[in-house]
């Protein structure tokens, strides 16, 4: 698969109503996890913040490959031979 196919996925991705949904759904699950969790549960806490952490890294991940596309877009307009 190309990069602008990647990127074009992507973009599909993050529009997407269920993947969004997903997203905030699993955010809201590990929030009020945290929160509800005792003052003993440090393990599981920790546990929660590293899942949110993965969270926001596979978003930023798929973001990042729409931005990387946009901007092969913009370099291949200004320097289409390079």
């Amino acid at each position: 698969m190309d990069n602008e196919e990647k990127a074009r996925r992507a973009k599909a991705l993050l529009n997407d109503p269920l993947f969004k949904e997903a997203f905030e759904v699993l955010e809201k699950d590990l929030m009020g996890r945290w929160v509800n969790s005792g003052s003993t549960e440090s393990e599981a806490r920790e546990s929660i913040w590293l899942a949110m952490r993965l969270l926001d890294r596979v978003q930023s991940h798929i973001s990042s490959i729409v931005e990387t596309g946009r901007m092969n877009e913009i370099l291949e307009k200004q320097h289409p031979f390079i």
